[in-house]
């Protein structure tokens, strides 16, 4: 799989399947998607690979949650879960070259979203917090 950020100046591969893909919709998330969260697919950390534009991506690290990475040039949300420090990493599917045909197994941190706005009926799990919590 590859990807890239708004601007092109970021682009990576994902060389391993995601091990799941989720809806988060933790205050973070929401705020630096913009919306209602991210979808995410989960991978092992070293199976992402830079191609180029390592030089824009940056890293906040919020005083809760993980990680999260982003190009500096366009600002396109690329990576969360500690990425590039922890073992796993979550990968923005938005920013991926063509799109996946997986489904999302969870709505997680639901227990964050805003009277305005409504979860699909799409039979996922929700999860007040993670679903290992």
């Amino acid at each position: 799989m590859t990807g890239q950020c708004l601007c092109g100046a970021v682009r990576f591969a994902v060389d391993e399947p995601f091990v799941t893909a989720t809806v988060c919709h933790c205050t973070n998330c929401k705020k630096i998607s913009g919306g209602a969260g991210t979808v995410s697919g989960r991978t092992r950390t070293n199976a992402i690979r830079l191609h180029a534009g390592e030089e824009h991506v940056l890293t906040f690290q919020p005083v809760e949650g993980t990680a999260k990475s982003f190009c500096g040039l366009c600002g396109s949300n690329l990576f969360g879960g500690g990425w590039p420090d922890s073992e796993w990493t979550s990968v923005r599917l938005s920013a991926l070259d063509e799109p996946l045909d997986v489904r999302p197994e969870a709505h997680l941190f639901v227990r964050s979203v805003a009277a305005w706005e409504t979860l699909p009926d799409d039979g996922l799990p929700r999860y007040e917090i993670r679903a290992e919590d």
